[in-house]
């Protein structure tokens, strides 16, 4: 999820304002990981997978896709608190600044209000699991020619290299289901509107070492109470219905996060989860990374090894380190 931060790359003069949002919103979001989340959750909110079971951005309908941009810019200032700009959507260190996304890179469509004004940028593609978003002036010169109603352009192709890049090409938090191969999705979305509690078994049987969001949770469940399926309580929940066949699902607690650098896989960020089947460590399994759950050691297990029933994870609710 973490993205890196570029320096102004540009051969037009110094744009003193530009720099001035370029600052505010490196220092608003360091390493872009909440911009990244701010996108994953209006693309999940978009597709809506609790209602409709979908995950492709190709299901969606066109309003629902001409829509995109305006969830993006509207998702961003609640999660910023960007101010009302005066003219355009956002004031950002008191400068105007108006905001355009395109899931197709290179296709925002800039509108004629805009020029003269700074412009963020914004792009993610769900096939690709990545994300860029970059601050632009927005002249006369640099748009290319249009003819559709309300006289929006698109920025030229030879005059990108005038976009100061934030974040370019940066990693997208992962559609999980949209990447499965079909095999393995099949077996997850078994069909039924009373099968959610046994889809969100099956993601977590089928997907482990991988971080999977809310998102992916609630378009397997497709139920108000999503994330009760994976918790513990009735037996037939995804945690305890799991735990002997060697699975255990990790959340975004501080104590499940420590296990998870300690087994050296991936770790849960806010909202995620991360599965592994888990052996105990035994000698053979030295050069493997191991966490210490319920006073023993376990490692990650590889095919072929035993199936060994799962610790309890730690109740972070009991726990001094959550």
């Amino acid at each position: 999820m973490t993205a890196e931060s570029s320096p102004p790359v540009s051969h037009a003069p110094v744009d003193e304002e530009l720099e001035r949002v370029r600052k505010a919103l490196i220092l608003l979001d360091p390493d872009g990981s909440r911009f990244a989340t701010v996108l994953r959750e209006t693309i999940d909110q978009l597709l809506n997978g609790e209602v409709t079971g979908r995950y492709d951005w190709q299901d969606l309908f066109k309003t629902e896709k001409t829509h995109a941009g305006t969830l993006v810019e509207i998702n961003l200032q609640r999660r910023f608190r960007f101010d009302d700009g005066k003219d355009m959507d956002y004031e950002i260190a008191g400068i105007d600044v108006d905001c355009k996304y395109s899931q197709k890179f290179g296709s925002w469509m800039i509108p004629p209000e805009a020029l003269g004004h700074l412009c963020l940028v914004v792009s993610a593609d769900d096939y690709r699991s990545r994300w860029s978003a970059g601050l632009v002036r927005i002249r006369p010169g640099i748009l290319n020619g249009g003819t559709n109603r309300d006289l929006k352009l698109t920025i030229k192709a030879e005059h990108r290299d005038q976009i100061v890049w934030l974040w370019r090409d940066s990693v997208l938090p992962e559609n999980v289901l949209l990447h499965l191969d079909e095999e393995t999705r099949n077996r997850i979305l078994i069909p039924g509107k009373r099968q959610g509690q046994a889809r969100v078994v099956e993601l977590f049987r089928s997907v482990h070492g991988k971080r999977i969001g809310r998102g992916v949770v609630r378009t397997a469940a497709q139920q108000l109470d999503y994330m009760a399926r994976v918790r513990e309580g009735s037996p037939g929940r995804a945690r305890p219905r799991l735990r002997p066949e060697g699975i255990l699902i990790l959340g975004d607690y501080p104590v499940h996060q420590a296990i998870a650098t300690s087994l050296g896989g991936p770790v849960p960020h806010e909202g995620e989860f991360v599965a592994h089947r888990v052996v105990r460590a035994h000698p053979r399994y030295a050069d493997r990374p191991s966490a210490q759950i319920g006073g023993e050691l376990w490692v990650v297990a590889q095919p072929g090894d035993p199936v060994e029933e799962a610790p309890r994870l730690p109740d972070p609710q009991r726990d001094p380190a959550s």
